[in-house]
């Protein structure tokens, strides 16, 4: 649909996690280098956390599409409430071993050998385990005793742990203690900045072959990461539907009018979370308006509108530390 009417060759915005359309912000930079140090250590665990829809899972499947798979083979495991016995079900089916009528001793013994016969071969065991906050402290203990597995002294598999804030409190816990020993490297993702969401925005959009149309003002760039809170999936939520919006009302130029009529359908349907209140919308417009046009000084009445704002940006610079 509004592909077409672009001239895109995709969308841009799918939420559907896609290695293709990896972004190097600041903070996800960070994180690659700490995954590709693990990499390169072959042992231990490598643990990064986010918010919903930061982008950890885009994250690590773009360190997978770059590994040599001639030194590597990997396994990724989605976790659900798994008991410990249940975990391990999980690492053997994901590296492809049969599971059925098989008790523990036989799912350790099985998954050793896997282990050590791929090291044999000359490569390496990777398993990412995405939504860790959802495992028991019991199916931990079971990975951290995976992690033991050595062959002539070195360690059979390496694991990163990908989960949501509330990971790190469990792993704060007294009883995780001997698995924090273990854990090389940690990164917490945060939301981008408002100049990173533009770029983030334009990135998409290149890799689908845009060419400035649809064009976005400045304002327009601004509400955008106001509303979405630098989140990507929220970003994509809201950039996904504005191009749906403009390809029903024909346009090619979109402005913070725009963004704001979008919010509000989104709102309307409570699929979109907003950091601004619906309140502030229409002061919030003529602001981010005169801004754009260079006018000034500001009316005073808008004083009110800036401090709010400020306010704001304040709350999203100090939720990180507090997390």
């Amino acid at each position: 649909m509004y592909a077409d009417h672009y001239g895109l060759t995709g969308r841009p915005f799918q939420l559907s996690p896609d290695p293709r359309f990896f972004f190097d912000s600041r903070c996800h930079r960070k994180a690659v280098a700490y995954l590709t140090f693990g990499l390169n250590e072959r042992e231990g665990f490598i643990v990064i956390t986010g918010d919903v829809g930061t982008g950890k899972t885009t994250l690590v499947g773009h360190l997978m599409d770059r590994i040599d798979r001639n030194q590597f083979v990997s396994a990724r495991i989605v976790t659900t409430q798994l008991d410990a016995d249940n975990a391990l079900r999980m690492v053997a089916s994901a590296f492809g071993l049969a599971i059925q009528a098989k008790d523990k001793a036989s799912l350790l013994r099985d998954i050793e050998a896997f282990l050590a016969a791929t090291q044999e071969g000359g490569r390496h065991a990777l398993l990412v385990v995405d939504e860790a906050q959802n495992l028991s402290a019991a199916a931990l203990e079971e990975l951290r005793m995976l992690s033991n597995f050595q062959l002539s002294g070195k360690p059979l598999v390496q694991i990163f742990l990908l989960g949501q804030p509330q990971f790190r409190a469990l792993m704060g816990r007294p009883e995780m203690e001997q698995l924090r020993q273990r854990v090389i490297a940690s990164c917490h993702l945060e939301p981008l900045e408002e100049d990173e969401t533009r770029a983030y925005i334009e990135h998409r959009l290149r890799h689908v072959g845009w060419r400035g149309d649809p064009s976005f003002t400045p304002a327009a760039f601004a509400l955008i990461h106001a509303h979405s809170g630098g989140v990507p999936r929220r970003i994509n939520t809201l950039c996904g539907r504005l191009l749906l919006f403009g390809f029903l009302e024909e346009k090619h130029a979109f402005d913070e009018t725009t963004v704001l009529d979008v919010v509000n359908e989104l709102a309307e349907e409570g699929t979109q979370h907003s950091s601004l209140a619906p309140a502030a919308a229409p002061a919030a417009v003529a602001v981010a308006a005169a801004l754009d046009d260079g006018e000034g000084p500001l009316p005073e009445s808008y004083g009110g509108v800036l401090a709010a704002l400020d306010e704001r940006v304040a709350t999203l610079v100090a939720e990180p530390v507090r997390r």
